[in-house]
């Protein structure tokens, strides 16, 4: 990991991880085999640019895995793809993605979503499809690598596990977006409780993953601006649907980005929004000072 240009926050976060901090791209290359590509979907080709001409400046003939597990459209990652091909460089580029929470010790008698019986099975890991022809089939440790990460390859094609990305969160995180909207708008017409009691009563499970996801989000919000913008791209592109349902998500998460209360919000140190009452109350807040002539 290169720490700059990584905010404080980011440096403090590896570190008690102790995940070990380089002081070039240059140094990332130089040291590693793969290098997984996780930023935000704003940062995809930059970062990918910068490997690329990291290695063009080393004489080696070495290859170099680079998965790239943004959240962004197939057309941008087969961009970057084609991006990388064009350098002449010894990558074998892979398309990835994330899907689930963060990886996270669990007890040891606690059922984990992803079983397995190497020494990961007590941890539990977010499911990581890949695409492409290119698997890791000639790096040493592989297919160790590909049981650790929960990996599984899912297309030859380069851009399918990016789409598999867009269709899945194009349902959670789109799901909390209008979540927010919801809950902000109760709140301001004073029938806040009255609407959790309502679907508390018809759909509790939804009331649960409201209650959960909607104070998650702040946090992340910058982060999902583009992130709905590369799903409106995706359906648009492959399906033929309008965008503007997926604009209209990324311009909540902006609203929510750009609050003076909740766009302040770091992981790890959270002070607002850490319910679903307050991040209503405090987006409510935010839009009436937006909304409000000067």
């Amino acid at each position: 990991m290169t720490p700059p240009p990584l905010s404080k926050d980011t440096i403090e976060r590896a570190r008690d991880a102790e995940v070990e901090l380089l002081m070039s791209d240059v140094d990332l290359v130089r040291q590693s085999s793969v290098i997984l590509s996780i930023v935000p979907p704003k940062d995809a080709v930059a970062t990918a640019t910068r490997i690329t001409d990291a290695l063009a400046g080393l004489d080696t003939t070495r290859e170099l895995y680079f998965v790239d597990l943004n959240a962004v459209a197939p057309s941008t990652v087969k961009a970057i793809a084609a991006s990388v091909k064009r350098s002449n460089l010894p990558i074998r580029f892979i398309d990835g993605s994330i899907i689930g929470h963060p990886p996270k010790k669990t007890p040891t008698d606690a059922a984990t979503e992803s079983s397995s019986s190497d020494d990961s099975s007590d941890w539990y890991r977010p499911s990581i499809p890949i695409s492409g022809p290119d698997g890791f089939g000639s790096l040493l440790f592989g297919k160790e690598l590909v049981s650790v990460l929960n990996m599984k390859q899912i297309s030859p094609d380069i851009g399918a596990a990016s789409g598999l990305k867009m269709c899945f969160a194009s349902l959670s995180k789109g799901f909390t977006a209008i979540a927010t909207q919801s809950f902000t708008t109760a709140h301001n017409l004073g029938i806040l409780d009255a609407l959790k009691e309502e679907i508390g009563t018809f759909y509790p499970a939804t009331l649960a993953n409201a209650e959960r996801s909607v104070p998650g989000m702040p946090p992340k919000a910058y982060r999902w601006v583009r992130e709905m913008e590369e799903i409106a791209l995706t359906f648009n592109e492959e399906a033929g649907w309008d965008k503007q349902m997926f604009m209209g998500a990324a311009s909540v998460y902006k609203d929510i980005a750009e609050n003076e209360v909740l766009g302040n919000e770091k992981i790890g140190k959270r002070k607002r929004g850490t319910t679903l009452d307050d991040v209503a109350k405090a987006a409510a807040e935010g839009l009436h000072k937006k909304q409000r002539p000067h």
